[in-house]
């Protein structure tokens, strides 16, 4: 599998949706990167960023530097 063959990808959701299912994300570890979608859209477009790309999101969600 590659970065863009999402073919035997396993994906999980976000153990922060809970309840919500309106806003469900999904993550698929993937060679040398992570993949992201909407639960709610899984034939839809999905993001693949490098996994220091998404640690780096991770880390500032954390640590509260992204609030809108």
């Amino acid at each position: 599998m590659n970065d863009r063959d999402f073919s035997s990808a396993r994906w999980r959701k976000s153990s922060h949706t809970g309840g919500d299912h309106a806003n469900c994300v999904e993550l698929a570890a993937l060679p040398s990167a992570v993949g992201v979608r909407d639960s709610k859209d899984p034939e839809g477009p999905r993001l693949v960023v490098s996994r220091r790309a998404f640690g780096v999101l991770v880390g500032g969600i954390r640590r509260g530097g992204l609030a809108g």
